[in-house]
C-alpha cells in the first residue's frame, strides 16, 4: 500500500491545489462565496479525505465511518471539492451550481441535502458542539456494544474549526464538557489564519487558544505550517494514539493562500477574488488545467479512496457478521437502533391516570414516563442542563455518563443550555440513540440557535422545557415564559406539545419518540393539574374535542393550551348553569393540528361557530388564526411577577370568571355583526 512518504510532492501540491481551484471556479461562477478558508485551509481537507479519514463514499451512511464536521461552513467549497474529488455524488455540475437555487452545494452545508455531508453548519460554534455530540454517541456506543475482539464501533468525529469558532460561547461549553468527559475520538483542526470579516483577530481576540483548551483537559498540538501534509498528518496519528481525552490540533494557515494581492487580508474572507486576481492566483499556484476540470493524475490520486474505504468497510462487515453470530441480542438491537425502529410493543409501557387520582404536574407525569420507557428502550438517552430534579429528567436504576464509565445513560451537561441543545443534535445525527435534553422553558432562549438547526436538519431530539408560565410562581419575571410558546411554534419543522395534563403527557412523548422528521418540544408545568378523560391518540392529531357541549351545538369555542385547559373546563360548566353551550377544546400543538384533514379540523373548530376565546399563559400574538376578528385570547402580553403560582395566575386575570367574561364578550360581539 503506498503511504504519504511515498507519494510524489508533485502530485500532492497539485492535488491540493485542485481545492484551491475548485473554489476559486465555484466562487468566480456564483459571484458570492467565501473562498479564503478553503484556499488556506486546502492542505488540511487533503490530509483528512486522502489520508486520515475512514469513510466510504459509496456507502456514506456507513455505521462506523470516520465522522467530518466543517464547523467553519461559510467555507463550504472546501468539503463540496473534498466530496466530489474522493468520489461521492457530488458532480461537477453541483459545484458550478454552487449558491445557486435548489443546488446540491448551498452557501453553508446541509444535513440530507448534500452527500457526504453530516451535519448543518453556519453558525459559528454549532459544529463544534454537534461534533461533540456525535463524539458522545460514538463512545457510548462503543462501552454498550463492543465485546473484546468485536469492535464494531469504532470511528473518530473530526472538526475543522475557524477563529470565529472560538470566539463563540458555544464552542466553549462544549469543548469543557469534551474535556470533562474525555472523548478521545474527537479532534479538532483549527485553522487559525487570524483573520476574520471586520480585519485580524486581534481586534476582538488576543488569547491563547492552545492554553485554554489544555485547561479544558485536551490533547494539544500545534502545526506551524498549514500546507505541510506531512506534518500535519504527523499529528493527526499522534491525536489518534491519544484516546482518554479528546485532541485540538491548531494549524497555521493563511486565508486565501495563493493570491498574490490578498492573501492574509480579510478582503478575501467573504468576497470573490475576481477575474484579474483569479488569474493571477492560478499563476501562483501552477494551476494550468481549465475551469471546472481535475488533471487526471490528481483525480486518480484521489479517487483511489474509493478502493481504500470499499476495503475499509468489507473488514467491517466481516467483523459485524462475526459480530451477529457471537452476540445475536446485541447485534439485533443496535441495527433495529440505527434503523430507527423502536423497541416492540414499547407504548404498552406507557402510564396513565384516572380523572380521581391525584393531580399531578406535567413535569413529574414526563419523569414517570421516561421512567416507564427507560428500561424498554436502551437507545433512550439524555439529561438536563443542571436541573434534572427540577425537570424530572433522571432515568431510574441507570448510570450517569462520566469520564471512563461513557456507557452512561443520564447526562449531565451542567449549565450549558446551548450546548447541551448541540450536542443533542449531534447525537441523534450520529444515528443509534434517542437523545433528550431539558431545562426551563425560559432558558429555551439560550439554545434557540440550536433548536433551531435541530428544525431545520430534522432532528429526531426531544426538548423537555418545565416551568412552563407564570404558574411556576415564586422565581418571578425572570423565569416565567411569556413570548417563548409562540417563538417556538414559528419554527418550521418543530413541534411544540403543551399537554394539559398526565395522559396527553404521556401520549406526547409517544408522539415525540414516533418522530422521525424533526425535533419535538415539550412544555411543561411546574404546577399540579388534574387529570383528564383523554381518547387514544388525541394529542398526535393536536387538538380535540374534550368536552362538548350539552343539549345541542356549541355556541361558543374554548380553546385551552396545558394547565389553562382546566380554566375552560371549569367555565364551561359555569356557562352552562346560565344557559350558554361551551364546547372545550383542548389544543396541545398547533403545528399537529394544523397538519390534519380539513373535515377533521372542521369537526373540532366549526367555522360556523364565530364565538371563540382561547386561554394561554403566553403572548396572545399568534391565536388570532383560531380566533378570529370576533374572538378574544385570555393570554398575557406583560411579564410575570414573584408570588405563589396561584397567585400570580388569578391576579393576571388567568380565572374561570375570566374565561366566563370573555366568552359573554365574545357571543355579544357575533350576535351584533
Amino acid at each position: 500500500m503506498t503511504t504519504f512518504s511515498d507519494l510524489d510532492p508533485t502530485l500532492v501540491r497539485r492535488s491540493v491545489n485542485a481545492i484551491r481551484a475548485l473554489t476559486i471556479d465555484a466562487t468566480q461562477a456564483s459571484g458570492d462565496g467565501h473562498p479564503g478558508m478553503p484556499m488556506g485551509a486546502a492542505a488540511i481537507g487533503y490530509a483528512l479525505y486522502r489520508h486520515a479519514m475512514r469513510f466510504d463514499p459509496t456507502e456514506p451512511g456507513w455505521w462506523d465511518r470516520d465522522r467530518y464536521v466543517q464547523s467553519a461552513g461559510h467555507g463550504s467549497m472546501l468539503q463540496y471539492s473534498l466530496l466530489h474529488l474522493t468520489g461521492f455524488d457530488v458532480t461537477m455540475d453541483d459545484l458550478r451550481g454552487y449558491r445557486q437555487f435548489e443546488s446540491a452545494t448551498p452557501g453553508h452545508p446541509e444535513v440530507k441535502h448534500t452527500p457526504g455531508v453530516e451535519t448543518t453548519t453556519g453558525p459559528l460554534g454549532q459544529g463544534l458542539a454537534t461534533a461533540v455530540g456525535m463524539a458522545i454517541a460514538e463512545a457510548h456506543l462503543a462501552a454498550r456494544f463492543n465485546r473484546p475482539g468485536f469492535e464494531v464501533v469504532d470511528h473518530h468525529t473530526f472538526v475543522i474549526a475557524s477563529d470565529g469558532d472560538m470566539m463563540e460561547g458555544i464552542a466553549s461549553e462544549a469543548s469543557s464538557l469534551a474535556g470533562h468527559l474525555g472523548l478521545g475520538k474527537l479532534i479538532v483542526l483549527y485553522d487559525d489564519n487570524r483573520i476574520t470579516i471586520d480585519g485580524p483577530t486581534d481586534l476582538a481576540f488576543s488569547e491563547d487558544v492552545l492554553g485554554r483548551y489544555d485547561a479544558y483537559g485536551w490533547h494539544v498540538q500545534r502545526v506551524d505550517d498549514g500546507n505541510d501534509v506531512g506534518e500535519l498528518l504527523a499529528a493527526i496519528e499522534e491525536a489518534k494514539e491519544v484516546d482518554d481525552r479528546p485532541s485540538f490540533i491548531a494549524v497555521r494557515t493563511i486565508i486565501g493562500y495563493g493570491s498574490p494581492n490578498l492573501a492574509g487580508t480579510a478582503k478575501v474572507h467573504g468576497s470573490v477574488l475576481g477575474k484579474e486576481e483569479a488569474e493571477a492566483t492560478k499563476r501562483e499556484l501552477d494551476i494550468d488545467w481549465p475551469a471546472f476540470t481535475v488533471p487526471d493524475d490528481v483525480l486518480a490520486h484521489y479517487r483511489e479512496h474509493l478502493e481504500r474505504g470499499a476495503r475499509a468497510r468489507a473488514e467491517w462487515i466481516e467483523r459485524w457478521r462475526a459480530y451477529q453470530l457471537e452476540h445475536p441480542e446485541l447485534a439485533a438491537d443496535l441495527e433495529r437502533a440505527m434503523r430507527f425502529e423502536l423497541p416492540e410493543d414499547i407504548f404498552a409501557e406507557l402510564p396513565s391516570w384516572s380523572p380521581g387520582d391525584k393531580p399531578i404536574a406535567t413535569r413529574a407525569a414526563s419523569g414517570k414516563v421516561l421512567a416507564a420507557l427507560a428500561p424498554h428502550m436502551p437507545e433512550l438517552i439524555g439529561g438536563s442542563a443542571d436541573l434534572a430534579g427540577s425537570n424530572n429528567t433522571d432515568l431510574p436504576g441507570e448510570e450517569s455518563m462520566r469520564a471512563g464509565a461513557l456507557g452512561g445513560r443520564i447526562m449531565h451537561f451542567g449549565v450549558r443550555e446551548h450546548a447541551m441543545a448541540a450536542i443533542g443534535n449531534g447525537i441523534a445525527l450520529h444515528c443509534g440513540l434517542r437523545p433528550f435534553v431539558a431545562t426551563f422553558l425560559v432558558f429555551s432562549d439560550y439554545m434557540r440557535p440550536a433548536v433551531r438547526l435541530a428544525a431545520l436538519m430534522r432532528t429526531a431530539v426531544t426538548f423537555v422545557f418545565t416551568h412552563d408560565s407564570i404558574g411556576l410562581g415564586g422565581d418571578g419575571p425572570t423565569h416565567q415564559p411569556i413570548e417563548t410558546l409562540m417563538s417556538l411554534r414559528a419554527l418550521p419543522k418543530l413541534v411544540l406539545l403543551r399537554p394539559a395534563d398526565a395522559n396527553e403527557t404521556a401520549q406526547a412523548w409517544r408522539v415525540a419518540l414516533e418522530r422521525s422528521g424533526g425535533p419535538t418540544a415539550l412544555a411543561l408545568t411546574r404546577q399540579g393539574v388534574p387529570h383528564l378523560d383523554v381518547p387514544e391518540g388525541a394529542v398526535a392529531r393536536g387538538g380535540y374535542v374534550l368536552a362538548d357541549a350539552e343539549g345541542g351545538e356549541p355556541e361558543v369555542l374554548l380553546i385551552g393550551t396545558g394547565s389553562e385547559v382546566q380554566l375552560c373546563l371549569a367555565a364551561r360548566e359555569r356557562l352552562a348553569e346560565e344557559g350558554v353551550r361551551a364546547r372545550v377544546i383542548s389544543l396541545p400543538s398547533f403545528g399537529l393540528f394544523g397538519e390534519q384533514d380539513e373535515a377533521y379540523r372542521e369537526s373540532v373548530m366549526p367555522r360556523a361557530v364565530r364565538a371563540r376565546v382561547a386561554v394561554e399563559a403566553g403572548a396572545t400574538l399568534g391565536w388570532e388564526r383560531f380566533v378570529g376578528e370576533l374572538g378574544e385570547v385570555v393570554g398575557l402580553d406583560r411579564f410575570g411577577a414573584s408570588a405563589p403560582g396561584d397567585v400570580v395566575l388569578r391576579e393576571y386575570g388567568f380565572t374561570p370568571e375570566r374565561v366566563i367574561e370573555a366568552a359573554k364578550a365574545t357571543l355579544a360581539r357575533v350576535k351584533s355583526a
